[in-house]
């Protein structure tokens, strides 16, 4: 186990994902830094550093400095304030440097916070970059996902169920999430019959874009003591991808070197994970995240979504919260609301869906998926 400095989550604060037609993206963000101080009961004036992850606002709006502008609003000027951008892994990277901060001394409390607006009129499908040869052909992002959907189902007999089957069970789980965008039961029938979007992924085995914000405050072990926090960052593990090619489409590489990675630097392996929340962007996604993870074996996620082990009251439940599929994907703020549900699951606060006994849980997340390689990876280990 890492001997490094320990670092705590001392607050978290999340907007529910879906249409925010009448806010702008520093509305939402500054929202949701206010509910993480409040959580946490801190004083803007007490925070020592910002990162501020977003995708969208200065790709599509030329909006540069834009987490500046977000923690002045919050009070929090004359400290130092770093932009974040890395496709999903946006959040979740900006909470990797707020740990790294605080493990090098820099300061004592750091606020992250990720926030997008997508519900747009000109929002497409998400691609790679303009410059990207694989979104040049054609293949953007639901395309890649299912060119490794049909390699899975070739290489390991997965079935079109049994992708479905993770659209079900997440949205039952989101049944009982106040926050998920989508909450309504939905059958294997009903998945498999909605509309196709990118053979064999049909619009139900995709996530929804939204609007939406996520903060994480994070603090060293001199103020977790004071403000009495149990949360404690056992391992944060951020990666890129290989780009080597050719690459093995039914496996991620970069997903399975940042596990081993961050099991390693926790002093634990899958077995003792609790819970997991991790990037379901499409059905398939999941599948092969439970694999990388040592959920199962290599080619079992198909027969380990199918037993129930991955729901709620099994043996790793996967994406309690809902998932991407049936919370939303406001791109940024995704890895931050997946730290924020396993503080919640930790802390023993989530409600109808507590996964009883929860000590150890796992958020997942990955970035710019192209049809050979993950851009990037994060993994982050939280423990009471």
């Amino acid at each position: 186990m890492s001997t490094e400095p320990k670092v705590f989550v001392a607050g978290i604060g999340v907007l529910p994902f879906g249409k925010h037609v009448e806010r702008s993206v520093t509305s939402l963000a500054v929202e949701a830094g206010l509910l993480a101080l409040r959580d946490a009961g801190v004083a803007p004036r007490e925070i020592g550093m910002g990162f501020f992850a977003n995708v969208l606002a200065s790709r599509l709006f030329g909006d540069s400095t834009l987490g500046q502008n977000v923690f002045a609003s919050l009070g929090m000027n004359r400290i130092p304030v770093v932009n974040v951008e890395n496709a999903c892994t946006s959040g979740s990277s900006a909470f990797h440097l707020a740990c790294m901060a605080i493990r090098a001394g820099e300061c004592d409390l750091v606020l992250a916070i990720g926030a997008e607006k997508m519900c747009l009129p000109q929002m497409g499908l998400l691609s790679s970059g303009n410059t990207d040869p694989d979104t040049l052909l054609g293949l953007v992002t639901p395309a890649s996902f299912a060119l490794r959907a049909r390699r899975h189902m070739q290489e390991f007999g997965t079935t079109a169920q049994q992708m479905a089957q993770v659209a079900v069970k997440n949205r039952k789980h989101a049944a009982l999430n106040p926050q998920a965008q989508f909450r309504e039961p939905i059958t294997l029938e009903q998945v498999l019959n909605s509309p196709l979007i990118a053979d064999p992924l049909t619009r139900l085995q995709s996530c929804p874009i939204a609007d939406g914000a996520a903060a994480v405050l994070l603090c060293s072990e001199k103020v977790a003591k004071r403000l009495s926090c149990r949360i404690g960052v056992r391992a944060s593990i951020l990666v890129s991808g290989s780009y080597d090619n050719p690459q093995d489409l039914a496996r991620w590489e970069t997903d399975f070197r940042c596990a081993q990675q961050v099991y390693e630097k926790a002093g634990a392996g899958a077995a003792d994970v609790d819970l997991v929340e991790c990037h379901d962007a499409f059905t398939i996604a999941e599948i092969m995240h439970y694999e990388a993870l040592g959920l199962c074996a290599p080619g079992e996620g198909g027969r380990f979504v199918e037993s129930g082990a991955a729901a709620l009251g099994g043996t790793t439940p996967v994406n309690v919260s809902g998932g991407l599929l049936s919370r939303g994907h406001p791109v940024a703020a995704t890895g931050l609301a997946q730290i924020a549900e396993v503080t919640l699951q930790l802390r023993e606060q989530a409600g109808a869906r507590q996964v009883h006994g929860a000590k150890l849980g796992l958020a997942h997340c990955m970035g710019g998926d192209r049809a050979a390689d993950t851009k990037s990876a994060t993994i982050v280990i939280l423990a009471t």
